[in-house]
This record gives C-alpha cells, structure tokens and sequence, in this order.
C-alpha cells in the first residue's frame, strides 16, 4: 500500500466523511474506490477510441446489410401515440 497526502476544500471533506460514514465504509476505501471507478472509465474509453479506429462506415454498412428487413416482433415495437 502507499500513503497519498492530498489537500481538499472544506466542504468536499464534510461530503466525503458524511458519505462513507453513511455507506459504513471507511474514508480510504470511499477514495480507492472512487479512483478505481475512474482509472476504469478513462481505461474504457481509451479502449473504446482505439476500437473505433479499427471500424469504419464500409464494415459498418456491410455489417448492417446482413439484419433482415423485416416488422419487428410486436413484443419489441415502440408503442406510437
């Protein structure tokens, strides 16, 4: 484990002990999960960019080509009003 010495506003240390104290959590686990959450949707979308890149409207269009054209089951229609 390391020890990370941060400064926060006031205000943002009250939120934060008031939430853990809350969720019966302890201050270091609310932070690590909090930057966990984070690390995971940064990482994410970094995977989500470079998917992307592999992509493209031709694989796109060929792809969307194969799904049949036809009514949709009335279980899975948008109700219309």
């Amino acid at each position: 484990m390391s020890i990370v010495q941060i400064q926060i506003p006031d205000s943002l240390q009250k939120s934060l002990y008031d939430i853990a104290s809350r969720d019966g959590i302890s201050i270091d686990q609310f932070i690590s999960t909090a930057i966990a959450e984070k690390l995971s949707a940064l990482r994410t979308e970094n995977y989500l960019k470079e998917r992307a890149k592999r992509g493209g409207w031709l694989k796109y269009e060929a792809i969307l080509a194969k799904v049949p054209d036809v009514e949709p089951e009335t279980y899975d229609r948008i109700p219309t009003v």
